[in-house]
């Protein structure tokens, strides 16, 4: 349940940034937020990351969907025993979830954060949810998962 209630927390922080961006930035436009390291910019991307299958957005809204519906019902089936395997699915469906409910509400992902010290795509809470939980799983699975897994119990 604390995975859970950590994925909403996420999705509401998500689309406060994301509101808030989208009332207080012009659209296009950037403001500063850690000097020589990021603005924050308002964009609006029709597509996926880099601005990938752009135009494509029911087709990324259903996928979104999928996604985040398998993503939760792995951690209802516990698929992950370890909390460290539970809190990267718990992560990756804050993401999915705060950048479905853009794409079903807005048929855009609001994106803001834009680094200044090398050119790379404008991403947002969601994105950053996604990539760190998507590491972590990585992580998990190839070094801890055998540790949390329950050891057989021998007949008596």
């Amino acid at each position: 349940m604390l995975y859970y209630i950590l994925s909403i927390v996420l999705v509401v922080i998500d689309q406060i940034v994301k509101i808030w961006v989208r009332s207080a930035i012009p659209l296009g436009q950037s403001i500063p937020f850690i000097p020589y390291l990021m603005d924050l910019t308002y964009t609006q991307n029709t597509g996926a990351a880099f601005s990938s299958f752009s135009g494509m957005t029911w087709l990324l809204t259903l996928v979104s969907l999928v996604c985040s519906a398998g993503v939760a019902y792995l951690m209802w089936k516990n698929f992950f025993p370890g909390k460290w395997g539970r809190l990267s699915l718990s992560l990756i469906l804050a993401g999915a979830v705060g950048n479905l409910i853009d794409r079903a509400l807005l048929g855009y992902v609001t994106d803001m954060f834009e680094t200044t010290f090398i050119n790379f795509a404008v991403f947002n809470v969601a994105d950053i949810c996604v990539v760190v939980g998507g590491f972590l799983m990585v992580f998990y699975a190839l070094f801890l998962w055998d540790k949390d897994k329950e050891p057989p119990h021998d007949a008596p």
